[in-house]
C-alpha cells in the first residue's frame, strides 16, 4: 500500500498490525515515542515521518521476527 501511493490505507492497515500484535503501549516504550503521538500517526490522516515509520517497521519486524523484502513486479 505504502510503495503504491494508498497511504491512508497503509496508515490504517499498520495500525491494525500494531493493534493486534506488540499494541500501542509496547509501540511506545520500544520506540520511545508517546502512544497518542504514535495512535495519531497511523490514522487514516496521520503523517508519520520517514523516521518514525522506520522505528515501527523495526519493532514489528523484531516482534513478528520476519523480515521485510522489496522486490519490483
Amino acid at each position: 500500500m505504502f510503495l503504491n501511493g494508498d497511504l491512508a490505507t497503509a496508515r490504517v492497515i499498520l495500525r491494525e498490525l500494531v493493534n493486534a500484535t506488540i499494541g500501542f503501549a509496547g509501540l511506545a516504550v520500544a520506540t520511545e515515542r508517546p502512544s497518542k503521538s504514535l495512535h495519531r500517526m497511523l490514522s487514516a490522516t496521520g503523517n508519520p515521518g520517514m523516521d518514525n515509520l522506520a522505528a515501527i517497521f523495526d519493532v514489528l519486524r523484531r516482534n513478528l521476527q520476519v523480515d521485510i523484502e522489496v522486490r519490483a513486479a
